[in-house]
């Protein structure tokens, strides 16, 4: 991983070589994606999913499920689509990795999601004993993972989730943002 003043000097001296300006801006999107830390490279995953809802006129949220550095189980927002109120992005990664790994646990493994998780699905990361939970945005109204409740971390539970919220939270966060902002403006609506 390269540290901000050693990715700053790098681009400085990659603008004086490249000998055109889509040569550099590849060369800076490589030094980017060496710069991020795992856990952001894997949110940028979650990211594309979300994406995935957006173009569907879905709120864009996207989950990813890795183990052994793997992509296991991914999935995005579909509830306008599937007209199915739990359509939830966490909702189908978790289906999806179950049925990859043939388990209704999903051990060892790590959910990456854009916004922080409802009860709902709080609740079926708890179920299917997820180790590890990486969220970007916080949700001020239904988030379930230290927002409003702390539903992964809940010592009454069976299984405890170890929570990380945050990351790349302006990015997720903007996406959102965007997006209702739309639906406020006018734009596309189909609940």
């Amino acid at each position: 991983m390269i540290c901000n003043t050693g990715r700053f000097k790098l681009l400085q001296y990659l603008k004086k070589m490249c000998n055109n300006q889509l040569h550099f801006i590849l060369m800076q999107k490589l030094i980017t994606l060496y710069s991020m830390t795992p856990h952001e490279t894997w949110m940028k995953y979650a990211l594309r999913e979300a994406e995935r809802a957006l173009d569907q006129n879905e709120v864009p949220v996207g989950c990813i499920i890795v183990r052994d550095n793997k992509i296991i189980g991914k999935g995005y927002n579909q509830n306008v689509t599937l007209k199915d109120p739990t359509a939830h992005a966490e909702i189908i990664a978790i289906t999806a990795a179950a049925a990859k790994l043939q388990s209704k646990f999903l051990e060892e493994c790590t959910l990456y999601v854009t916004l922080e998780p409802c009860a709902m699905c709080a609740g079926a990361i708890v179920l299917a004993k997820i180790p590890a939970l990486v969220f970007g945005a916080f949700d001020p109204k239904a988030g379930a993972c230290g927002t409003l409740y702390t539903i992964t971390e809940d010592a009454r539970l069976n299984h405890r989730v170890h929570t990380i919220g945050g990351v790349l939270d302006a990015e997720c966060g903007a996406l959102l943002r965007d997006f209702f902002l739309v639906k406020r403006n006018g734009g596309r609506q189909e609940y």
